[in-house]
């Protein structure tokens, strides 16, 4: 096949760790050949398909100079077996932007994964609205009243913006309230930006759990990401240490639960983040963590991924 990634630029890559390469190094495995461009790379004109210009690349094996270019030219996207969306978070208005030049190259014939309409539609912190029973106490408001009210019925809270990502520009508040009102004014801007409230879940000591669906089906074993250092993020951005394990009976519940609704939107890959017995968000746009389980677990992550393309389609 010929495989499309869209991608932050290759350069930037953290391959020890990065794993839309563990997803290039599979597919190469398996004879397919793999290309990347940039979001800033496509474009669409009227009279032409969604086009990007595109570097066929072939992976080295080697930690330094990873890949060599073999090839650089526009190609339209439809021409394409399967294009990957792995650009990186944030969704900001460019992504979303990119994600409309996707869905016209889907109607052009070009099959995208994720679907760039479930991308749209499925923003990471509120997706979890749609499944209540999984999920926290949580908030979601403009209002300063009602986080006041909030943090006053359950004592210890977390707050945070709705498109951060890597644990940017989370709070914790205690009991006690101390700073609440100072961190509502930096996140709620006098009501001018929603900020997310959550009750404070202790089970985050233990990790917060990367649970990862691929084709609608969890994978056996997540990444805990446990907080150090007295951090209450475990993000790995944020300097969380990732310890991979089998998932629990609970993360096993509700990941077979959401894994066939989201997998007929479109969502071929998701990252459940759940934090103890409860789902604190549902990550679409460019999920991680495959080569940490791989490499703690002997579980090859991408290869169940690859698979999963290749069955979708041959189907």
């Amino acid at each position: 096949m010929k495989i499309l990634f869209v991608a932050d630029p290759l350069e930037s890559f953290k391959i020890y760790k990065d794993t839309t390469f563990a997803m290039m190094r599979e597919a190469q495995k398996r004879g397919h050949q793999v290309s990347a461009c940039e979001m800033t790379d496509v474009r669409w004109q009227r009279g032409e398909s969604v086009s990007a210009v595109v570097r066929e690349i072939r992976l080295t094996g080697e930690a330094d100079v990873w890949f060599v270019e073999a090839g650089k030219q526009r190609a339209d996207l439809k021409d394409f077996d399967a294009v990957l969306m792995r650009k990186d978070p944030p969704f900001d208005s460019e992504f979303f932007y990119a994600t409309h030049l996707l869905s016209q190259a889907e109607r052009e014939g070009a099959k995208v994964f994720n679907s760039p309409a479930a991308l749209r539609n499925h923003p990471e912190k509120l997706a979890i609205l749609e499944f209540p029973q999984f999920i926290a106490p949580t908030l979601v408001t403009r209002s300063e009243a009602d986080i006041r009210e909030f943090h006053a019925t359950h004592g210890d809270i977390i707050l945070k913006p709705l498109d951060g990502m890597g644990g940017m520009g989370i709070f914790k508040v205690g009991a006690d309230g101390l700073n609440l009102g100072a961190i509502i004014e930096t996140l709620n801007r006098d009501g001018a930006q929603t900020v997310m409230v959550q009750k404070f879940l202790p089970g985050i000591a233990q990790g917060d759990k990367r649970v990862l669906l691929i084709g609608g089906k969890p994978v056996p074993f997540c990444l805990a990401r446990i907080p150090q250092g007295g951090e209450v993020r475990g993000n790995l951005a944020a300097g969380g240490k990732g310890v991979a394990q089998p998932i629990s009976a609970r993360d096993r519940e509700i990941a077979e639960a959401l894994g066939p609704i989201l997998m007929t939107r479109g969502l071929m890959l998701v990252g459940l983040d759940i934090i103890g017995n409860s789902l604190t968000e549902i990550n679409v746009t460019s999920p991680t963590c495959f080569q940490e389980i791989t490499d703690q677990m002997g579980c090859n992550v991408a290869a169940l991924f690859v698979d999963a393309v290749e069955q979708a389609l041959a189907a």
